[in-house]
């Protein structure tokens, strides 16, 4: 998916500063209009004024249900990418996705579908004709110096139902863990960094304690909530965060409906990175340089249309467009130098 803000802000990526141990800090969502005259309403909590990245996590939005006939659903037409992975992760509905590295796929719910942008890639996206209600969530991952100019590539995984027992035996929810390791699940789909992702269906009133990796950091969409997390309340759409050094995970179902959470994980990002609209680098020249390359392959500066050569340049070439929509022109960069943080610097800082 595209961050369609027409004035982006420079986020500043990394961790930042906490103890081992911290107590739960509560992510409260922003209201963001995805596209067009009437703009799908998505409700994004990272990045946020508070925090950039959990683990290599670095943007979550979550959408829906969403009624398609009243806001025309997810319209994204061909935007570039770098530096990132893209996971699409649906509870109701069907996206239609296509990218310039040439996969051709339907997003559909309960299958992980991975797009990894590497040194460049342009896709897009749009609900299919069939979906009346849409309702989801797309997060990107950010990748490490090692691996951030790899070929760009896309998997799909889908992962079976565990099930979610107390102590004793009861069986209190479920569990789809789409990458990394929970609750006995392991998903095959290789990570440039150690991460968790994981849907949890909890019934009502449950309550469950996970084992989890005490070298992550966590964050817990409360999807439906509210939730509780370590006892502390998320209301319906705010991301709980958790710092490095807890063995365990509390989460529980305060309510008389089923209760359905996202759990995401990782070890801290110790890269200082910079991310500007769909972009994530590691200096303002490479920022302004990716942005140029895509005006210039979707030829913003004349009128646009399909890049001056047959590959499309560093982005590939634009994929198919649909019912006559253009590509996406990137905003134009704020009047001040974009600066990398974060990483080891940032959290030794006062």
């Amino acid at each position: 998916m595209s961050n369609l803000e027409l004035e982006p802000q420079e986020t500043l990526c990394g961790a930042e500063l906490d103890g081992a141990a911290a107590d739960v800090e509560l992510l409260v969502p922003r209201d963001v209009p995805l596209g067009g005259p009437r703009a799908m309403p998505v409700r994004r909590t990272l990045p946020s004024k508070e925090r950039s990245l959990i683990g290599a996590w670095c943007f979550l939005d979550h959408y829906g249900p969403d009624d398609v006939s009243r806001t025309g659903g997810m319209r994204v037409p061909p935007h570039p990418h770098t530096g990132l992975q893209t996971v699409s992760w649906l509870f109701t509905g069907e996206v239609e996705h296509r990218d310039s590295a040439g996969h051709h796929a339907f997003v559909r719910p309960g299958e992980l579908n991975l797009m990894t942008a590497g040194r460049a890639i342009n896709h897009s996206e749009y609900s299919t004709p069939r979906t009346t209600i849409l309702h989801g969530a797309q997060l990107w991952t950010a990748l490490p110096d090692a691996s951030r100019h790899v070929e760009p590539g896309f998997e799909r995984y889908v992962p079976e139902p565990v099930t979610l027992t107390t102590p004793d035996g009861n069986a209190v929810g479920e569990t789809r863990v789409f990458l990394g390791q929970l609750a006995g699940s392991q998903s095959p789909v290789r990570t440039h960094t150690p991460l968790l992702g994981a849907e949890l269906l909890l019934k009502p009133g449950a309550a469950v304690v996970l084992a989890v990796d005490p070298a992550f950091e966590h964050g817990i969409l409360a999807e439906n909530g509210p939730a509780l997390v370590e006892g502390r309340e998320a209301a319906h759409s705010t991301l709980a965060y958790v710092g490095v050094g807890r063995a365990e995970l509390h989460l529980e179902n305060p309510t008389s409906d089923p209760l359905r959470l996202l759990l995401l994980g990782g070890t801290p990002f110790e890269e200082e990175i910079t991310m500007w609209w769909n972009f994530v680098g590691r200096s303002h020249e490479e920022i302004v340089e990716y942005r140029a390359a895509w005006q210039r392959e979707i030829g913003a500066e004349t009128g646009l249309g399909v890049g001056p050569s047959d590959d499309g340049g560093r982005f590939g070439p634009i994929v198919d467009l649909t019912d006559g929509d253009n590509p996406l022109p990137a905003p134009v960069l704020p009047q001040v130098r974009l600066r990398p943080r974060g990483g080891a610097r940032e959290r030794k800082s006062p």
